[in-house]
């Protein structure tokens, strides 16, 4: 049997003759296929040179199938439907092998990204994309898999699965205070400088909420300096800046080797909690892999 090489015309020339078959036309198959009218002519005069037969009657605003003409072209429109077939439900098992990510830019640095290494040893066939973003993605209208959320768990066109709750204590470096018991309440923390971050969050804890817990008052303006992030305050207390509030779960990492240090055994419970936010449209294997790998991350903390 001769191979198919052989045997088969060019695929180029297949591809014009199947677009001038398709629209009756040699300029509309130049136009959608981004070339010149002449190379059309030249793709269908090589190809009818090959069978030894015209394909096309050509009239004055139009060309026609011949009869042999319409056995290739229903053959070729067939073969290139298969392909087409074939290139979708490819590039649907690829997207399926991809895991898009939206989490807050605090959460995706001190918790996310130190512990996903483990979920991509442990998953080589999935490849992730993660999106580190503050604003919530429109779950309805982008390509956002799963978001880790602080909030209160109420997201529309999404489906919400509590992820954890979190407590709030003053953390610094070991080296900005000469000595941790020089902070033996909530009220002496006043004494020094207090760095807070911008939040729109309302659920978001900040350092006059956590003070009037323990029924604190705080002068209009606290001493310290103010971030535009979260993730910058906790730099910022890395750095000998000051006293940083810090959320346990995005700082016990930090707290274990010893960069910052808690202040106090007082903590507040937010009303908020942390969830995981998946839209109602999704359904995919990678999916379901990763919300098992973080329930068993959680559990096991």
């Amino acid at each position: 049997m001769k191979s198919l090489r052989r045997t088969l015309p060019s695929l180029t020339s297949l591809t014009v003759f199947e677009a001038a078959a398709r629209l009756g036309s040699f300029t509309r198959a130049a136009d959608e296929l981004g070339v010149t009218q002449a190379a059309v002519s030249r793709q269908i005069h090589a190809l009818e040179g090959e069978f030894g037969a015209a394909l096309f009657l050509r009239h004055h605003r139009k060309v026609v199938l011949t009869d042999k003409g319409r056995i290739l072209a229903t053959a070729a429109s067939q073969a290139f439907a298969l392909l087409a077939d074939a290139a979708s439900e490819l590039r649907r098992e690829e997207a399926e092998d991809e895991l898009t990510i939206s989490a807050t830019v605090a959460f995706s640095q001190f918790w996310l990204l130190p512990r996903i290494s483990r979920f991509a040893r442990a998953h080589p066939e999935i490849r992730l994309r993660i999106v580190s973003q503050d604003v919530m993605p429109a779950l309805d209208e982008d390509d956002v898999d799963v978001a880790i959320r602080f909030g209160a768990g109420d997201w529309p066109h999404a489906d919400t699965e509590l992820l954890f709750r979190d407590e709030v204590f003053p953390v610094c470096s070991p080296d900005f205070l000469a000595a941790p018991d020089q902070v033996n309440s909530p009220a002496d923390l006043l004494e020094f400088p207090l760095i807070s971050n911008h939040t729109e969050d309302p659920l978001w804890m900040g350092w006059q909420d956590w003070l009037a817990a323990f029924a604190v008052v705080t002068p209009r303006k606290i001493q310290g300096f103010r971030c535009s992030f979260y993730t910058e305050a906790i730099y910022a207390a890395l750095n000998g800046q000051g006293i940083a509030l810090g959320w346990k779960q995005l700082v016990e990492d930090l707290l274990a080797q010893k960069r910052l240090i808690r202040l106090t055994d007082a903590s507040v419970t937010p009303k908020g909690a942390y969830y995981v936010v998946v839209p109602r449209k999704k359904q995919k294997r990678s999916l379901e892999v990763f919300l098992g790998w973080l329930r068993m991350t959680i559990d096991t903390q």
